[in-house]
């Protein structure tokens, strides 16, 4: 009779886990609406961008193209706590702090040698379809750029 309810209770820590995993409205895939994008020019351009669990920390990859055409990809793994976690493939930041406000919005900014080259607002719609990210920094010639991009999830 213990060794149910043990198993009754572990079967429902895991579904609840997995519920909640499952709620968060950032993971899946995210696909730029250029139409409804404001990108600067010279801007790079994310087209794909891909939250997915990994182990308790979150990964985001990303996809696109630089100013001159170029693939982009880089790929940040860590927690939404504020704190700084490793960048890898983007040469205009080595470090990212993601920090949850609430169940639809997550603040960021990213950081090249200690210094912060971009600030940044993740926001979901409503109806969970869709996500609007503003972001305000430096460009690689040092001018002020500010892009609102436009995500549809697939």
């Amino acid at each position: 009779m213990r060794t149910k309810a043990i198993l009754a209770s572990v079967g429902s820590f895991l579904a609840v886990a997995a519920l909640s995993l499952a709620a968060d409205p950032n993971m899946g895939t995210w696909k730029l609406n250029e139409a409804k994008s404001k990108i600067a020019a010279g801007a790079t351009m994310n087209h794909t961008v891909v939250y997915a669990m990994a182990g308790d920390m979150v990964k985001i990859t990303v996809d696109g193209k630089d100013k001159d055409g170029k693939a982009t990809h880089n790929e940040w793994t860590g927690k939404f706590d504020g704190k700084d976690y490793a960048v890898t493939g983007d040469a205009s930041s080595d470090t990212r702090a993601y920090t949850k406000v609430d169940a639809s919005t997550l603040t960021f900014n990213a950081k090249k040698g200690g210094k912060v080259t971009l600030n940044g607002k993740v926001v979901i719609s409503a109806d969970g379809k869709s996500r609007t990210v503003t972001t305000s920094g430096m460009d690689s010639m040092g001018m002020k750029m500010d892009n609102m991009a436009v995500y549809d999830k697939q």
